[in-house]
């Protein structure tokens, strides 16, 4: 996460700040009326709190996407999920936990491999999240498309997606591992992105796609495919043969494409915040005057927290909006808490669930499916009425 660009000691070389040096301007956007100590205090607190609650709910999500697995019930979708949550484990224990040490000091004292590798660890997590959610969008698709079709995906093609994406999104965020280093100013070391003058056209370019390759193309994607599994739905809703697959189409849309919407919104604002202060790098390297100022510090810290906070936002979109997934996490902490579930509340939660989740029961779905072919028999038909108005008629 990048907050400037300027040149070092009055070199041609190219030094992109980490966002950590706008900690000593107390006097700096909204935050005039905020001491630095206080700033170094809130903000790690908020990320450690968003740390904390992230962790437990993502590692509930991955212990019942893990469960489901193991009990068979293997799938690219599932997949996608748990990798999504995995990614987001990755960045609540690895990668909060050293930016909130950053903010709580002026200089930078985490050592030259903890700056060679943070930001780019942090974008490699997000990368692979973005592509997760466009490969998600095209599985769900091919659900929603032919539901009642049953495909079989071998744990290999899983991991072979899985390791795609992963090196994908660990190659194209390389800059942010080559480039960053350690320099020495007044107030102690800083941890920047130095970009050489035989790099720079490079990274002149890179700047600019690195945006549309991994936010704008991927969501755009998948927010696509969502819009045409949302159409699939609409037109098979009157099949009542499909009833049970419509109702779990619907519900595994809305899941996932809340997924989307949330990453689209809460990653937006770093993404302003990025392009605004490359803009302004630029124009400062070519010697020309930026038509914009430098981002308010209450913007870009405040697109920092929320990049982190979805993190958090996934899972409890995840938990939130699947009754197997509810269903799963009261099983867990049953097991946690050594509790044995009553059988007749069983049986009761069991049929709830299976209504909630679209599972329509045997005998309804026979019922309907005699209505719709006529072979129902007059003495055990549900609804005389029906046909008394029909005779009438004749």
């Amino acid at each position: 996460l990048i907050a400037a660009q300027k040149t070092f000691n009055g070199s041609n070389d190219t030094v992109l700040n980490s966002s950590i040096d706008k900690w000593s301007y107390s006097d700096h956007g909204l935050f005039r009326h905020l001491d630095p100590s206080e700033l170094r205090v809130l903000v790690p607190a908020v990320l450690g709190v968003i740390c904390v609650l992230g962790v437990a709910c993502n590692l509930t999500a991955m212990v019942i996407l893990f469960s489901n697995a193991h009990k068979g019930k293997l799938s690219l979708i599932n997949s996608l999920i748990f990798n999504l949550m995995f990614a987001d484990g990755l960045v609540l224990l690895f990668s909060v936990p050293f930016r909130a040490a950053s903010y709580s000091r002026a200089g930078w004292n985490l050592g030259w491999l903890v700056c060679k590798t943070a930001d780019w660890f942090l974008q490699s997590c997000m990368a692979a999240k973005s592509f997760t959610v466009a490969i998600m969008a095209k599985a769900c698709y091919r659900y929603v498309s032919n539901p009642t079709k049953q495909v079989s995906i071998h744990l290999g093609s899983i991991l072979v997606v899985l390791f795609f994406i992963w090196v994908s999104a660990c190659l194209i965020t390389i800059p942010h591992w080559l480039f960053a280093t350690l320099q020495r100013e007044i107030r102690g070391l800083v941890c920047v992105l130095f970009v050489p003058p035989q790099a720079r056209d490079f990274m002149s370019v890179y700047v600019k796609a690195y945006p549309l390759g991994v936010y704008c193309a991927p969501l755009s994607f998948a927010l696509m495919y969502f819009w045409k599994a949302y159409g699939q739905c609409q037109r098979r809703s009157s099949k009542t043969q499909n009833l049970r697959t419509q109702i779990r189409s619907r519900r595994l849309t809305l899941m996932l494409f809340s997924l989307t919407v949330a990453m689209a919104i809460l990653w937006l604002p770093q993404w302003v915040v990025w392009v605004w202060e490359h803009h302004i790098a630029e124009k400062e390297i070519e010697g020309a005057q930026p038509l914009l100022s430098s981002p308010p510090l209450l913007l870009t810290i405040s697109a920092q927290l929320l990049t982190f906070s979805l993190s958090l936002v996934n899972p409890l979109i995840v938990l939130s909006l699947s009754e197997e997934f509810r269903e799963g996490y009261r099983g867990f902490w049953r097991r946690l808490t050594l509790r044995q579930q009553p059988p007749g509340e069983k049986s009761f939660r069991s049929s709830s669930m299976s209504l909630k989740d679209g599972i329509v029961l045997p005998d309804v779905e026979q019922f309907w499916h005699e209505r719709e072919t006529g072979d129902h028999t007059d003495e055990n038909d549900p609804v005389p009425w029906e046909h008394q108005d029909k005779e009438e008629k004749k």
